[in-house]
């Protein structure tokens, strides 16, 4: 039996065909801007999203606070940096709460 890890679960059809497509073209970059018709930057941004979506999912926790700034992250309805800074934030002031 087959289970997906539940980092490429997390990903959107998009993310996942850009991966497919990375995985295909060797990891040039360069190859995937000109399938993509996109300048090489625009191709390493979204590279870097795609890191950090799947970072932020590595990172486990059962608090609700951070699966919800982890949700609305990964929705892109908060940026990644925000979203980070909210974690860490928070998990600070929890250390000090105890």
């Amino acid at each position: 039996m087959n289970t997906v890890p539940e980092w490429l679960e997390n990903l959107d059809d998009e993310d996942i065909s850009f991966i497919k497509k990375f995985i295909l073209s060797s990891g040039s970059l360069k190859e995937v801007a000109t399938l993509y018709g996109v300048t090489y930057p625009t191709v390493r941004l979204r590279l870097d999203r795609l890191i950090q979506k799947i970072k932020i999912n590595e990172d486990k926790t059962d608090d609700p606070y951070i699966s919800l700034i982890k949700q609305l992250a990964l929705q892109d309805k908060l940026d990644f940096d925000t979203a980070k800074v909210l974690i860490s934030e928070y998990r600070n002031t929890k250390k000090e709460v105890e």
